[in-house]
C-alpha cells in the first residue's frame, strides 16, 4: 500500500485507537474488539511487553482489515524493526528527525509527536505526514488545536491526550484531521475484566460521533 493510501485511510477512519496493554495477547484481543466495533485502525505501543511479536501476530491475523501502526517509537532502529513486523504507520511521543527520515525512506506514514509551534513546524518541514499533538489535553485540548491551526492551517494534526467521547467532536471542530484515543477506549480495567463487548460498543460510539461531526462540518 502506498504512503498516500495509508494516510488517506487513517484520516478517513478518523480515529486511531492506542493499544497500550500488559501483554501481547490482550493487545490482540483489544484490536479484535475494536475491529468488531467498526474501527479499522490500531496502534500497538512499544511499551506492550512483546510488542514486536504482537505486531507480527496482528499483521498475520487481521491482514488488510486493520491499518496497523506502531506507537511510542523512540528511534529509527525501532521504526525499521516494527516495519518488518508489519506496521504501516509510526507514531512517536517526541520529535526525532532521523525517525521521520527512516519511515519516509520506505514510503510509510510517520506521525511524530510535537507540542509547541516550533516543534510542529520542524516536524512538518522534516516530512511528517501528520503531526501528533501531545500531550494535548494538558494545554487546553480543542482550544490548543484551534490556536495551532490558526497560523498553521496546512499542517494535519492528530491530538493525543484529553480525547474522549465528550471531547472528540470539539477536537474535530477545532481542525483536527483525526483523533487518537488510548485509555478512554482501550481501558485497562475493562481489559482485566475481559469486557471486550464494552470496548466494541465504545468503538461504535466514537465512529458515530466522528460521522455526525464531519457531516455537520460539511453542511
Amino acid at each position: 500500500m502506498t504512503r498516500e493510501a495509508i494516510l488517506s485511510s487513517i484520516i478517513d477512519i478518523g480515529i486511531v485507537p492506542v493499544v497500550r496493554t500488559s501483554s501481547a495477547e490482550t493487545a490482540l484481543s483489544a484490536i479484535e474488539a475494536i475491529e468488531r466495533g467498526g474501527i479499522r485502525a490500531a496502534e500497538i505501543t512499544m511499551t506492550v511487553p512483546g510488542a514486536i511479536r504482537a505486531l507480527e501476530q496482528a499483521a498475520d491475523k487481521f491482514g488488510d482489515r486493520i491499518m496497523l501502526g506502531a506507537g511510542t517509537v523512540l528511534d529509527p532502529e525501532t521504526a525499521r524493526i516494527c516495519m518488518l513486523a508489519g506496521a504501516q504507520f509510526f507514531v512517536t511521543p517526541s520529535l526525532k528527525v532521523a525517525t521521520i527520515e527512516m519511515v519516509r525512506r520506505y514510503s510509510k506514514v510517520i506521525c511524530p509527536g510535537a507540542l509547541t509551534p516550533t516543534e510542529v513546524v520542524t516536524a512538518w518541514e522534516a516530512g511528517a505526514d501528520v503531526v501528533k499533538i501531545f500531550p494535548c489535553g494538558n494545554l487546553g485540548g480543542p482550544k490548543y488545536i484551534k490556536a495551532l491551526k490558526a497560523p498553521l492551517p496546512h499542517v494535519q494534526m492528530i491530538p493525543t491526550g484529553g480525547v474522549n467521547l465528550e471531547t472528540t467532536a470539539d477536537f474535530l471542530r477545532a481542525g483536527a484531521s483525526a483523533v487518537a484515543v488510548g485509555g478512554e477506549l482501550v481501558d485497562a480495567k475493562l481489559i482485566r475484566e475481559a469486557r471486550w463487548d464494552v470496548i466494541e460498543d465504545r468503538a461504535r460510539q466514537y465512529l458515530e460521533i466522528i460521522r455526525r461531526t464531519r457531516a455537520e462540518l460539511a453542511a
